[in-house]
């Protein structure tokens, strides 16, 4: 029995696939959906636009040597980043995030492994121990090494 064997355009082309359905998922459409209240949220932009006023504000005392002035701006960046953290929508944004991410881990994985157990099996190795086949006969008793 022959294998057919796949050009990487194939393979790029069945990836695509698997992206077009990735970014067809509940999981996307949330992300999307909560990335979009926050855009229309006048409260996070005026965080945002405030903290990234406040950045800039601390690289100068940086670069002319204010470090006093530069903690004290840096430690009001921080409370307004944990003010922008603490508020239910970008909470419910980052866990949409985390969501595609383990999407996209899962599927990463289970091309990784799938990959792994098909080259196992087509040259007859053992999944238990994860060995291909020219591993396995090579660790026999007996065999020539």
């Amino acid at each position: 029995m022959t294998t057919k064997l796949y050009t990487k355009d194939e393979i790029v082309e069945k990836a695509k696939e698997i992206a077009h359905m990735i970014a067809n998922t509940e999981q996307v459409e949330f992300f999307k959906k909560a990335e979009e209240q926050i855009n229309d949220n006048q409260l996070v932009r005026e965080k945002i636009a405030s903290l990234k006023t406040l950045q800039k504000q601390a690289v100068n005392f940086q670069a002319i040597g204010k470090e006093r002035a530069q903690k004290l701006v840096e430690d009001k960046i921080d409370k307004i980043q944990e003010e922008i953290d603490a508020l239910p929508i970008v909470q419910e944004f980052k866990q949409s995030q985390v969501e595609v991410n383990e999407l996209l881990q899962l599927v990463s994985n289970a091309i990784a492994n799938n990959v792994t157990n098909e080259i196992i099996e087509s040259t007859g190795g053992d999944q238990l121990r994860g060995e291909t086949g020219s591993k396995v006969r090579n660790s026999q008793p007996g065999s020539c090494s």
